[in-house]
C-alpha cells in the first residue's frame, strides 16, 4: 500500500473507532434511560401505566385546544383583515356565548380531575402491604431495613458502586454509569410493597421512574408511598430532591424477582449477616482490620474525605489530620455522635465497620499511628466508658 492510501484510510479508522466507541456508549441502559427517550420510562407497574395513560390524554386535549383555539384567531385574521375589506362589527355582551366558553372549559376540567384523581388516591393508598422496607437517606446513600413481611430483619447500605477513576474519567465507563450500586433493593414480583421514607440529614428524595414513585425523604418525619411490580427485572432511579455536593451520586436499584427467588435472597442475606456479624470479644490484627476499612472507607467515606483523604471544601482531610492521628476519644465521639456536616454512624454501620475504618484511618496514607481499634472499644465508647 503506498503512503496516500494509508494517508486516506486513517480518516476512515478514526471514524469507524469514534462510531464504534458512539455506538457502544448510545446503549439502553438495562432498567433505566433509554437512547432518545422522549416519552416516560415503560411502566413496570399498574400506577405507572396509569400515568402513562393521563399523560396522553391530557396532551391530547391540550393539543386540540391548542389548535382550535389559534385556528380561530388565525383564520379570524386572515380572513378579516382590513385589506380585504373587512370591517369591524359592534356588539355588545353574549349571556349565551359566555355561559357555554365557561361550562365547555368546566367539563374539560372535571374531564380531566376525575381520572387523575382516582389515580393520586390509588398512589396514597399504602395499606394491605406484603413487605414494608424503611428507607432512609443518608449524605450520599440509601439505607434499607425490611420491617415487615418476608424477609423482616434484614438492613444494609447501598452506596453507589461506580468507581472514582470513573468518575474522574481516569477509567472506562459502563453502561450504568452512576446508576449502580453494591446492594441493590430486592423485591419479590406482584407484590405490595410499601416504602416507608425518612433522612438522617438532609431533605432526600426515593423516585424510581417505572414504578411511578417518587417520595420525600425529610429528616424527622415519616412518608410512605408504595408500588407493586409486574414485571421481573432491574429498575434504576436517583435521588429526586437536590442535598449537597454529591447529589448525583445517591442512585438506587430495585431487583424484581419471582417468590422463589426472593426466599432464596432472604435466606442468603440473612446468613451473611449472621456470618458478619461482630463478636465484640474477637481481636483483630492490624492487616485484617485495615483491609475491613478501606472497604467501609470506599463505601461511606471516599465521597466527602476523598479516596486519597485529603478532603474537599468542607469536608476536613484526614490524612495528616490532628484529631485522627490524635487522642481516640476525639474520633470515637465524631464517628460515633457526627458534628456539623458529618453523620452519625452509630446504628448506620456495626460497631465492628466503625473500629475498622478508625484503625484504617489511622494507619493509611501519611497517617502511622500502629494502633488497632477493636470493636470492644467502639462498644465501650458508645457505652460511655
Amino acid at each position: 500500500m503506498n503512503l496516500f492510501g494509508k494517508v486516506t484510510r486513517a480518516p476512515l479508522y478514526l471514524v469507524a473507532a469514534f462510531g464504534t466507541a458512539f455506538a457502544r456508549a448510545a446503549e439502553d441502559m438495562q432498567g433505566g434511560p433509554a437512547v432518545n427517550q422522549l416519552n416516560f420510562t415503560a411502566p413496570a407497574t399498574k400506577i405507572m401505566a396509569e400515568i402513562h395513560w393521563l399523560h396522553w390524554m391530557m396532551l391530547v386535549i391540550c393539543a386540540l385546544i391548542f389548535v382550535g383555539v389559534f385556528g380561530v384567531m388565525f383564520y379570524s385574521i386572515l380572513k378579516h383583515r382590513k385589506s380585504l375589506g373587512a370591517k369591524s362589527a359592534s356588539f355588545h355582551e353574549s349571556t349565551t356565548v359566555e355561559i357555554i366558553w365557561t361550562i365547555i372549559p368546566l367539563i374539560i376540567v372535571i374531564g380531566m380531575a376525575l381520572p387523575a384523581t382516582k389515580t393520586v388516591v390509588a398512589m396514597k393508598d399504602t395499606t394491605n402491604s406484603d413487605v414494608t422496607i424503611k428507607t432512609t437517606g443518608y449524605q450520599w446513600k440509601w439505607g434499607y431495613d425490611y420491617i415487615k413481611g418476608e424477609g423482616e430483619g434484614i438492613s444494609f447500605l447501598s452506596t453507589l458502586a461506580t468507581s472514582r477513576e470513573s468518575i474522574n474519567n481516569l477509567a472506562p465507563k459502563s453502561n450504568t454509569y452512576l446508576m449502580e450500586v453494591d446492594n441493590e433493593m430486592v423485591v419479590p414480583v406482584g407484590k405490595k410493597i410499601r416504602i416507608i421514607t425518612t433522612a438522617n440529614d438532609v431533605i432526600h428524595a426515593w423516585a424510581v421512574p417505572a414504578f411511578g414513585v417518587k417520595q420525600d425523604a425529610i429528616p424527622g418525619f415519616v412518608r410512605d408511598t408504595w408500588f407493586r411490580a409486574e414485571k421481573i427485572g432491574t429498575y434504576r432511579g436517583q435521588c429526586s430532591e437536590l442535598c449537597g455536593a454529591q447529589h448525583a451520586f445517591m442512585p438506587i436499584v430495585v431487583r424484581v424477582v419471582s417468590q422463589e427467588d426472593y426466599t432464596k435472597w432472604v435466606d442468603e442475606k440473612k446468613k451473611e449477616m449472621g456470618a458478619t456479624s461482630d463478636d465484640p470479644s474477637k481481636v483483630y490484627t492490624m492487616d485484617e482490620q485495615k483491609e475491613r476499612g478501606a472497604k467501609v472507607y470506599a463505601s461511606n467515606c471516599a465521597a466527602c474525605h476523598q479516596p486519597n483523604g485529603k478532603g474537599a471544601g468542607a469536608f476536613p482531610a484526614l490524612d495528616g489530620s490532628k484529631m485522627v492521628l490524635g487522642p481516640k476519644a476525639a474520633q470515637y465521639n465524631i464517628l460515633i455522635n457526627g458534628k456539623g456536616a458529618m453523620p452519625k454512624w452509630a446504628g448506620v454501620i456495626s460497631d465492628g465497620d466503625i473500629a475498622a475504618v478508625m484503625t484504617y484511618t489511622r494507619n493509611a496514607w501519611g497517617n502511622k499511628t500502629g494502633e488497632v481499634i477493636q470493636t470492644q472499644d467502639i462498644v465501650s465508647a458508645r457505652a460511655g466508658k
